[in-house]
């Protein structure tokens, strides 16, 4: 079947912003690196994004009662861009620290506005998802290798480019349907939504796909560089990891009903385990590549998996709201995961510190289970 101009428009631009998100998070802490920033100082200014992040999704739910989720998708291109082309100007604390503050902001505007767009359709919830997500990490594939070339010349360079496709990105956005703000029903079960069955499955796994994201874009490079691996290796094998969540996104979408518990299980285990195992590999380029490989498949199944069954448990008019809680956590576990790492290197090694939120990731499947959360096929 033919995709609509709406999802056409959808798919392009997740494709544009992730690309452009790719880019940066591999120039910014290689131009931190370069700009004499310390390995803990580079975990604390990615960590200050996901605060951003995080800080946003708490008030998108009450900000999607009164604006069309297309208004939050084109303000996340435009501020991308500016986060970008910031650090272009100066690397300095203050405009770097700016720069990472407007990137949470576009980072929880766009994710937030273009799931919470796509499941408000016909399609089912968990097939829609897996295939904004399948283009957003082709996206993510591209930018770092393309961000790895262009650093070979020159850091600020591959921020320019980063700054142009952001800004491009907005242009498919403008082409999305222009649909209404949420209605919530007015008689809602009582507590945060974020308790709900099915929601708070969702909001786990933003925990443990938002953990691994954030050390995918702060402490793998720089485990990769301080090892001895160049610029264009470094970009390659972050798009490997990249690669594989495309891969896991895609697979999980088609996964029948007994699969979708097992593969949150797997998920977990495998982003975890796969990142907290890639520090003392960092020298063997193709080891690393094999366990950013299994870590990705399993944070790509991650992040669609959550929204998908946080989105069917709640009213239709709730899922922007419910995408925002499960984001939340996600944005939460960006911010965590770094800061943890940042907090245990200045008294034990890398290695260590990435083992350990590692474990803490993959032991996520754990609690879920004992809390005894269904775990069912999004319908």
């Amino acid at each position: 079947m033919r995709p609509s101009r709406d999802q056409a428009a959808s798919a392009g631009g997740a494709a544009l912003f992730s690309c452009s998100l790719g880019i940066a998070s591999v120039a910014l802490p290689l131009l931190a690196l370069r700009a004499g920033y310390s390995v803990a100082e580079v975990g604390f200014l990615t960590a200050v994004s996901a605060i951003a992040q995080m800080a946003t999704r708490l008030v998108l739910g009450w900000v999607m009662r009164r604006v069309g989720d297309w208004v939050l998708i084109v303000g996340a291109g435009l501020t991308l861009g500016l986060s970008s082309g910031l650090v272009v100007i100066s690397a300095a604390v203050v405009p770097f620290t700016i720069a990472q503050l407007l990137q949470g902001v576009a980072r929880a505007c766009f994710w937030t506005g273009s799931q919470t767009h796509v499941v408000r359709g016909d399609r089912r919830p968990v097939g829609a998802l897996a295939a904004i997500n399948f283009v957003s990490s082709f996206g993510l594939l591209v930018g770092p290798v393309l961000a790895g070339v262009l650093i070979e010349t020159s850091a600020q360079l591959a921020l320019v480019v980063g700054t142009v496709v952001a800004c491009v990105a907005m242009v498919p956005a403008l082409l999305l349907d222009r649909l209404p703000p949420f209605a919530p029903p007015a008689e809602r079960p009582p507590g945060g939504i974020w308790r709900r069955p099915g929601v708070d499955v969702g909001c786990w796994a933003g925990v443990s796909a938002g953990a691994w994201r954030g050390l995918l874009s702060s402490f793998v490079p720089v485990a990769l560089d301080s090892a001895g691996q160049s610029a264009s290796t470094v970009g390659a094998l972050v798009t490997v990891a990249n690669g594989s969540a495309l891969v896991g996104a895609a697979l999980v979408g088609r996964v029948n009903e007994p699969w979708i518990g097992r593969s949150f299980v797997l998920g977990t285990i495998a982003a975890g385990g796969g990142i907290g195992l890639v520090v003392p590999a960092a020298e063997l380029w193709l080891l690393a590549a094999v366990l950013l490989g299994i870590s990705g498949l399993g944070a790509g199944a991650l992040q669609t998996i959550g929204p998908a069954i946080a989105t069917v448990a709640v009213h239709p008019e709730e899922r922007g709201e419910a995408i925002a809680a499960a984001g939340t956590f996600r944005a939460a576990a960006l911010f965590g995961g770094p800061l943890a790492v940042s907090g245990v290197v200045l008294a034990f090694p890398l290695t260590a510190a990435m083992g350990a939120v590692g474990v803490l990731i993959a032991a996520t499947a754990a609690i879920v289970r004992g809390r005894g959360a269904v775990l069912v096929q999004p319908g």
